[in-house]
Order: structure tokens, then sequence, then C-alpha cells
């Protein structure tokens, strides 16, 4: 199975930043063992040495469960830990350049905050497109403003990538990013910060799936 093949369902991203304690690699684990499909590392403020030592260990974990790797932006690390692909943003190298980078079978995800921009992104060779915000979040400080449900729908109209809405998902909305049909549900939050994380993703895969069967 093609990698691109695999972009589907609950898209989990780090963040050791919202849960004091917890590590990249612990999130990464109870989110897979509750059914996350993909794992995103991101982290905007550690050094190089911290993030790679991150990659390597959740490297390990996502190729024990099947599952896809992804890093934010960092391209040099995604190349050292051999991770399944990067997820960069408009203002980062271009999707031409990251992909004579990293090489044909990596998987490329663009964020984008509108239709024209996921257009583009599939026109420049990206694999998917992370797409939002769908919902408000405090997650992420430089989100753009929130597009809502019709953001995904006008943006699948355009594009024929897969899509992984993102900002804001919880479980208490989860299930409407399903019934547009999103192929991935990127949550960070939800899984972080909750008490028990692998029960919190496991709902949350439930839900997402069982709203796309619908």
């Amino acid at each position: 199975m093609k990698k691109a093949e695999l972009l589907e369902g609950l898209y989990v991203i780090t963040d050791e930043t919202l849960s004091p304690g917890r590590t990249h690699a612990q999130i990464a684990k109870a989110a897979l063992e509750g059914g996350a499909r993909i794992i995103q590392l991101r982290d905007k403020t550690c050094s190089d040495r911290h993030f790679y030592a991150a990659a390597l260990e959740i490297r390990k974990l996502t190729r024990s469960f099947g599952a896809l790797f992804i890093i934010n932006d960092r391209i040099h690390i995604a190349l050292a830990a051999e991770a399944d692909g990067v997820n960069c943003g408009q203002t980062d190298l271009p999707c031409p350049v990251i992909r004579k980078l990293l090489g044909p079978e990596a998987v490329i995800g663009i964020s984008c905050s509108s239709a024209e921009e996921a257009a583009a992104a599939e026109k420049d060779g990206a694999d998917y497109i992370g797409l939002g915000a769908v919902f408000p979040t405090r997650t992420k400080a430089d989100s753009p403003e929130a597009g809502g449900l019709d953001l995904i729908t006008e943006t699948k109209k355009r594009v024929s990538l897969p899509i992984a809405a993102r900002a804001g998902i919880n479980q208490s909305n989860i299930r409407l990013v399903g019934e547009r049909q999103s192929e991935m549900a990127c949550v960070v939050s939800a899984v972080v910060c909750a008490g028990d994380m692998e029960k919190a993703a496991a709902e949350l895969k439930e839900a997402f799936e069982n709203a796309k069967r619908q």
C-alpha cells in the first residue's frame, strides 16, 4: 500500500506545552493505541536536538502500529528521522522544492485556509491539504479565522486531494466533520489535554468513522 493511501482517519498532533509532564512520544503512543492513523510531531519552540530525539521515538511507534508519521515544518529532521513526510505552511519552502528534497514517496501536506490555497497546493504537487481553521481554536496562536464546516464543502469542490480538517475539533463536533466527508480529522487538545488520552482518541476515532459511514 502506498503511503498516500493511508491518508484517512484520526490525525493527532502532539504538543508538550498543552499538557506539561507528557512527552511527544507518550502522547503519540496513547493516540496510536486509541486508533489514530496519523501522528504529526509539532513543536515550534524546542531545539532541533530535542525534536530529533522525539522524532526517533515516534518513528519506532508509528512503524509498529502501521501508522503514518508526519513532521511539522522541519524538513531536515524529517529526513534524518526517516519520517513518512511533512506538513508545511504557506510561508515555508514551495511544495516542488520540498518534493525534490524528500523524494517522490514522501507524503507532503500543505496547510491551507481557503479553497483557493488548496487548489494551488494541489497544482504544486501536495499529497493532502491541512485545512483550517474549521472551528475557533486557542491551540495555535496564528491560526486563521475559522471558516466553519462550509470550508470543507467548498474545498472538496475544488480539489481531489484528501483533506485533513483541523482546528477546534473535539468530541462535540468531530461528527460534523465526518458528515462533510473530510478524509481526516486533526485533533490536538482533544487528546493531549484529556485525562485518558487513549480513551479520548478511541472515542474521537469512533465518532468520526461512524459519521463518515452515514
